[in-house]
């Protein structure tokens, strides 16, 4: 949590205490520090990193979150399935102080995720360990606590064996940390639990669970108050006093109802505020959560209803790097990334392949976006980890699945309990393709079907499927056991497969990934099934599936944003299936998918000089346009326009060609054939005849110099505020020159801290972390963040033979 989100925190408390009238001035509540700053950092492992007496004064210091795999360097001796880049082991230590005046309350860790196998320490003592990378988890550090003196916490990271997904992890403290004291008699970790069994037009139920733990020893009388807020007014609220034993957990639940409530919804994210206020004459807790209300219904035969209305899942897939930020991504660029989506036309996301930050489910809260929450990418046994690139050579067998038997009951349990109070999420995924046909399960039953993924046929060599049934239905118990309010769903790479060992029969709500062709088949033979495709290739016809059957409630498409990882051959780094890339740039893909998914009137043009052959055509094909009108003289070219507009007029230099018909085109591209003449393409799209929204392309001169943007005018000085600096290269009349490279030179002055440049090249592997990049497009992207320092920041952007630009900046209180 950032230091002014507790700020608002305990004004949004203390607020309520005030309106509530239910509490005296005067109490001692839990209190939550960011614990992000001022750590020392040590790459390799070193004996001893946990001891009180080690000299660290050499090490590295710096703030979390932190990814030291994103620092490099590439190299082809690493894995292609973490886009080359290395693992290894680190150590973290940060010394700090608790007040004397705090003894006798409770102090406890709590990360939001370490990549991986991590194991911590707190003045010598070991505290515990956990494998996975993506679930959070806190430790009580108070039996070990030197009031009044200095204490060391110390982490160990092991991501030693670093080919250990199939897609980059990053590796270290790439989460955030907190500090948290509290009193004896406190809320449990994510001890308050709310769900909304009723929700009507008039009339709204909250029912809240809160579980309380007693550690005085004592019997204990309390009074639990809930109070729920719209905004700064209180619609409801429920009191209950309750006596605990000595020791020992309690759960009390409550009920609010509310009046005309506004329902949480993808247009209109309507959010609550619930204050549960634990008080007696001694001791108080209070947690604050966001409250959405929102019906969901998965009908077989009609599809997915959000507070009765019917819609379509325009979702896409996502994993959680973004290029040079790798793993350790400040909030406001996931913030930013999702008002990308927005702007596509998507309204939901799965997860891909793994539990996400809290901060980006707040986002998705705030935003409206529909979540798919996912747990795993394997069980039991180990997936294929493509080593010299993808579908190349022999393959890596590192992974989750060592832990799966020990560990994955607890780590679904924390994945649940913590998630479960977003309204953001609508369903809970157990797995990706753990079903992937002899990776590493078989079945007879492939021998009758081909898949649309692999032509693999049964191997009495490899583990049978039927097992894949049997851990099913134990992982959709341990979820039914904590959260009833959601189906539970899968990605079936597999369903010919999956249907034959109980596997899909265990789910809810079944999700396919790559089996469009199935989906009448097997909508006639499970008529109770709800199905829609939980990962999708970019290709019209896909979407036509989801368009033009009810039963289908939505598709994924792979992918949103493109990734590091499950790279091709050295020198590739990351993976092209994206429509948006690396550096948040939209794809010609993009708009194509915006045309589909978007009310808003738009329209893209986009040129080839392939007037038939289009290329190669698989799962992720993308429309090969590009937007460029640099050509040679009187070359016939292909032009495309991507609209949702009934119409389209193209001007050459002024002079209109033929006007053409969204209806003629049953591909939904509208398309000319134009002899290049250099000057402006312009497309006009109009909606009964009225002009609605353009779009330009002009032919380029050669690089002369660089002109950037910056999106704010100044920052906050609190070593988190993030500022996006977009470069393009671009000619004498400052158009955009789409195939310069340029290097661009960043050198920065004043208090900020340079995060990375990124250029979206897939086949670069400078290094990412100095001050110099190429662009790629014509483009790059330059991260700054904020220092606790007050001044004046200045970026010098240069290049060789082009003209500089300077961006000023203010970094204020």
């Amino acid at each position: 949590m950032k230091t002014g989100d507790s700020l608002r925190v305990w004004l949004l408390t203390a607020l309520a205490v005030l309106i509530c009238g239910q509490l005296s001035a005067k109490t001692s509540g839990r209190n939550i520090q960011n614990f992000n700053f001022d750590w020392k950092f040590h790459k390799g492992d070193i004996a001893g990193g946990q001891n009180i007496g080690l000299d660290d004064s050499d090490w590295r210091q710096l703030d979390l979150p932190h990814d030291w795999s994103i620092e490099g360097p590439f190299s082809s001796e690493n894995s292609s399935c973490t886009g080359y880049l290395p693992g290894g082991i680190g150590w973290y230590r940060k010394a700090f102080i608790i007040p004397k005046s705090e003894k006798g309350r409770l102090i406890y860790i709590s990360f939001d995720g370490i990549y991986n196998n991590s194991e911590v320490w707190i003045n010598g003592a070991y505290l515990g360990k956990r494998p996975n990378g993506y679930i959070s988890f806190q430790y009580d550090l108070t039996p070990y606590i030197k009031f009044g003196q200095q204490n060391l916490i110390a982490v160990k990271v092991d991501h030693s064996l670093a080919a250990d997904s199939r897609w980059y992890t990053g590796s270290g403290i790439y989460r955030s940390v907190n500090l948290l004291t509290m009193n004896q008699v406190h809320i449990k970790q994510w001890g308050v639990y709310y769900t909304t069994p009723q929700v009507m037009e008039t009339e709204a139920k909250l029912s809240v669970e809160t579980s309380i733990i007693n550690e005085t020893g004592k019997r204990i009388s309390a009074e639990v108050l809930n109070c729920l807020l719209s905004g700064n007014d209180t619609v409801g609220k429920a009191i209950r006093k309750i006596t605990l034993d000595p020791s020992g957990e309690q759960t009390i639940n409550q009920e609010i109802t509310i009046r005309n409530p506004r329902l949480w919804d993808v247009d209109d994210p309507k959010l609550y505020t619930l204050h549960t206020i634990l008080r007696n004459k001694r001791s108080m807790d209070d947690v604050t959560t966001q409250v959405g209300f929102r019906t969901l219904r998965f009908d077989a035969d009609r599809g997915f209803f959000l507070n009765g209305r019917n819609m379509k899942l325009k979702g896409i897939c996502m994993h959680h790097d973004a290029g040079t930020l790798g793993a350790a991504i400040p909030r406001e660029e996931i913030s930013r990334r999702l008002d990308i989506l927005k702007e596509l036309g998507c309204n939901a996301i799965r997860t891909s392949h793994n539990p996400f930050s809290p901060d980006f489910l707040d986002l998705c809260d705030i935003k409206g976006f529909l979540v798919i929450g996912e747990a795993f990418d394997e069980w039991e046994l180990s997936k294929n980890k493509w080593l010299a690139g993808w579908n190349v050579g022999t393959p890596g067998k590192q992974g989750y699945a060592v832990n799966f038997a020990e560990w994955s009951r607890t780590d679904l349990k924390d994945f649940i309990l913590r998630d479960r109070n977003h309204p953001a999420v609508i369903m809970w995924s157990i797995g990706n393709e753990v079903d992937y046909p002899n990776d590493p399960y078989t079945h007879p039953i492939l021998n009758t079907e081909a898949n649309p993924q692999t032509w693999a046929k049964f191997s009495d060599k490899l583990p049978h499927a039927d097992r894949l049934g049997v851990v099913a239905k134990e992982l959709v118990t341990v979820i039914k056991e904590l959260d009833q309010t959601r189906p539970v769903t899968a990605g079936l790479a597999s369903a010919l497969m999956s249907n034959e060992t109980g596997y899909a029969q265990a789910l809810d709500v079944a999700g396919y990934n790559y089996q469009e062709n199935r989906y009448e088949y097997d909508h006639k033979k499970y008529p109770e099934r709800p199905l829609y495709g939980s990962e999708n290739g970019m290709t019209l016809e896909m979407w036509n599936y989801v368009a033009d059957n009810d039963y289908v409630m939505g598709q994924f498409l792979w992918t949103g944003f493109e990734y590091l990882g499950e790279a091709g051959r050295f020198p590739s780094r990351s993976n092209t299936a994206g429509i948006i890339d690396l550096a948040g740039n939209k794809k010609p893909e993009f708009f194509f998918r915006q045309s589909i998914w978007s009310n808003k009137p738009m329209v893209f043009l986009g040129t080839s000089d392939r007037l038939t052959d289009r290329g190669p055509v698989n799962l992720w094909s993308h429309k090969r346009v590009e937007p460029l009108w640099n050509y040679k003289p009187d070359q016939v070219i292909s032009v495309n326009a991507f609209t949702n507009c009934e119409e389209v007029e193209l001007f050459l230099n002024g002079k209109p060609l033929v006007a053409k018909r969204m209806s003629e085109f049953k591909n939904r591209t509208i398309s000319w054939e134009v002899p290049f003449e250099s000057g402006t393409l312009r497309a006009v799209a109009k909606n009964n005849g009225r002009e609605v929204a353009t779009h330009e392309l002009k032919t380029t001169g050669n690089p002369v110099a660089i002109i950037a943007r910056c999106d704010k005018s100044s920052l906050k000085a609190d070593r988190q505020d993030l500022a996006h600096i977009f470069i393009n290269i671009c000619d004498e009349a400052g158009n955009t020159v789409y195939s310069a490279d340029n290097e661009t030179t960043c050198q920065v002055t004043g208090p900020v801290i340079l995060l990375g440049m990124e250029d979206s090249n897939p086949s670069n592997t400078e290094d990412y972390k100095d001050n110099k990049q190429h662009a790629f497009h014509g483009r790059l992207l330059v991260y700054l963040q904020s220092t606790d320092k007050m001044g004046k920041v200045t970026v010098r952007l240069t290049s060789p033979g082009l003209k500089e630009a300077i961006i000023n900046l203010d970094v204020r209180d």
